[in-house]
């Protein structure tokens, strides 16, 4: 009896080595043995330490990419009000990255060379969820972030946007131009905390000697944008690709400019380490209709769906078109991506989203179905 109660302890003795060890194997294949992109060597001298808040949203994921690839050091912080982890997985456990769980609205400590500050709800569905949310990320966020450059002397970035401008009476709009806008409409939590923001940069500059650059960035599509986005590009895909009406607000005569997310981060990058203090306009200035962009999304997707018209909204802008004289001549910078190309890569982003998203809720209806087959059969087993 005790030979066989020993042979039971020895056998379960090797399972349990069995499982450490397989935990083991798999603790080095996500740490030590994940294969990371690419990325550029660089020596002490000419390595940036990088902080991004919102580095986990649509834009600044994207801007993540792109200064991890360059050989820079990059902090990300992100609250994940918007922002996704699983933009930025291919990154963790790399040396030279770090993400954050992280509210700007509280102070955050850390020595850096630079801050990209885009911490903020930027879509009307996300910002006027929370708008008292959104104004304090905006106000007190970028009060926090300008402390922190004042005290590491840090150049900060400031993601403004076109929105500052409002309804505009001015087209295509310039930097100079001052806008039009309701300063207790629904869009106001957004649009309000972006100007205060511009004017906290400029007053810290003046007062603080900080060194600030402030990107105007206009409408902006790409990879990792969210299905439930709420702005037209996202909108527009989904329902082509579900064959659902493509709705559009009002009579879709307004017009709209949109840049591919990666020409955006390239102009971004170019303000950053450009030598101007002074607002600059990131966009791309070729106009379209709300009627032709639905025709367009329609066409790519190779979809049959309607479109409809459904009531204005308020305060929507009529025009948004970007003055980037500006930006070529101070950043010599253009955007190079054409619309269809970036509505192409897209489309296939949002097809990938749908597939996998149908998938998952397939594998929850199967799990949670008591009446369904294979979930009886797991119960009795």
């Amino acid at each position: 009896m005790e030979r066989i109660l020993l042979d039971r302890f020895e056998a379960l003795q090797a399972e349990m080595q069995i499982i450490q060890n397989e935990l083991k194997i798999s603790k080095a294949a996500k740490n030590g043995y994940k294969r990371f992109p690419n990325v550029t060597f660089r020596n002490e001298g000419s390595r940036k330490r990088i902080l991004i808040t919102g580095g986990a949203g649509f834009v600044g994921s994207h801007l993540v990419d792109k200064l991890m690839l360059d050989g820079h050091e990059v902090v990300a912080l992100d609250n994940y009000f918007t922002g996704r982890k699983h933009n930025l997985e291919h990154w963790i456990g790399h040396p030279n990255f770090e993400l954050v769980h992280h509210d700007v609205v509280n102070p955050y400590f850390i020595e850096v060379d630079q801050i990209y500050h885009l911490a903020s709800p930027a879509s009307p569905p996300h910002y006027m969820l929370n708008p008292v949310k959104t104004i304090k990320t905006n106000t007190i966020g970028t009060i926090n972030m300008l402390g922190l450059a004042r005290r590491v002397k840090a150049r900060m970035l400031l993601a403004s946007t076109s929105e500052v401008y409002g309804d505009p009476e001015v087209h295509p709009q310039p930097e100079t131009y001052w806008g039009h806008v309701n300063t207790v409409g629904p869009r106001a939590c957004y649009d309000e905390g972006k100007r205060v923001a511009e004017s906290l940069m400029v007053s810290y500059q003046k007062q603080e000697k900080v060194e600030i650059r402030i990107a105007r960035i206009f409408n902006t599509f790409g990879p990792r944008m969210h299905m439930n986005d709420g702005r037209v590009v996202s909108n527009f895909i989904i329902q082509a690709l579900e064959e659902k009406p493509i709705t559009i607000y009002g009579d879709g005569n307004q017009t709209r400019s949109f840049q591919y997310v990666d020409d955006l981060v390239d102009g971004l990058i170019e303000l950053m380490n450009s030598n101007t203090s002074l607002p600059v306009n990131i966009g791309n200035p070729e106009e379209h209709t709300v009627n032709d962009f639905a025709k367009i999304i329609r066409d790519l997707v190779g979809s049959q769906s309607q479109i409809i018209h459904l009531a204005q909204q308020q305060d929507d802008p009529k025009q948004r078109k970007p003055d980037i004289r500006r930006a070529a001549e101070l950043l010599n910078w253009h955007p190079k991506v054409s619309m269809k190309d970036g509505l192409k890569k897209t489309i296939e982003f949002f097809r990938k989203e749908l597939r996998t998203t149908r998938e998952r809720e397939a594998d929850e209806k199967v799990r949670f179905d008591l009446d369904n087959p294979v979930t009886q059969q797991l119960l009795n087993l």
